[in-house]
């Protein structure tokens, strides 16, 4: 797996994961683009969102993926687990989950085969593997259950050499610990897992994003996420 510092174009100071996103949380939804993730699910031809019954929302932060949910028709019960207090706290303000919980993505804590789907949004380049990811959406997920993983793209990453960052209240760019994931890795992992890929789409930095960020557009259609929808093996 390729190192981020190999790519690193920054040199920003570097914190772990819970201290990057309790200190961003005041900013953080000024700062993520809904283009990023959120335009991007929209895209999906599956799962049927509305059909979800019970829904585990891992790495929920503050809550966004969980609203986008219910607003696209999600009424079943929405459980969310995130590394971060501070997160947590803006999630349990939002109101979008039934449950809330402090915990690792890895390692949930949740109730085994009970979510016919799960779901993460922009946190892949946070762990340094895959693999025990995959392994505990697959734990959760009951006979017939999808799991919808947004990343940011390994290509975006390597390319820019922008590690995931916020702009502290000092004014100074702040990087959260960051991990590239070829999409390939993705792929191995859940595999691996005993899921079976059932879409995948990519964004790319297209005219949207450049009304955003006029300074990206050397980047243009370059790819900046990516998308990918799994089923139970055996569902």
């Amino acid at each position: 797996m390729p190192s981020f510092s190999d790519f690193d174009t920054r040199g920003y100071r570097t914190v772990d994961v819970a201290t990057g996103y309790g200190r961003w949380v005041s900013t953080y939804e000024d700062t993520v683009e809904d283009v990023m993730d959120l335009a991007l699910l929209a895209e999906l031809t599956v799962p049927t969102w509305s059909g979800a019954r019970r829904t585990a929302d891992l790495g929920c932060g503050t809550g966004r993926t969980g609203a986008w949910l219910r607003q696209r028709g999600v009424t079943g019960t929405l459980d969310g687990v995130d590394l971060t207090p501070q997160m947590l706290e803006r999630a349990r303000a939002r109101g979008a989950h039934d449950r809330l919980q402090e915990g690792d993505v890895r390692a949930t804590g949740l109730e085994s085969g009970a979510y016919d789907l799960v779901i993460s949004s922009l946190i892949d380049e946070h762990l340094p593997d895959l693999r025990p990811y995959y392994r505990e959406a697959r734990r959760l997920a009951a006979p017939g259950a999808h799991c919808v993983v947004v990343a940011f793209h390994p290509h975006f990453i390597m390319a820019s050499g922008m590690p995931t960052h916020f702009t502290d209240a000092s004014g100074e760019d702040i990087a959260i610990e960051t991990h590239v994931h070829l999409l390939s890795d993705h792929v191995a992992a859940g595999l691996g897992a005993g899921w079976r890929l059932v879409e995948m789409r990519e964004g790319i930095v297209d005219e949207r994003w450049l009304a955003r960020k006029p300074k990206w557009a050397t980047f243009r259609n370059h790819p900046v996420s990516a998308a990918l929808v799994w089923a139970r093996e055996d569902g």
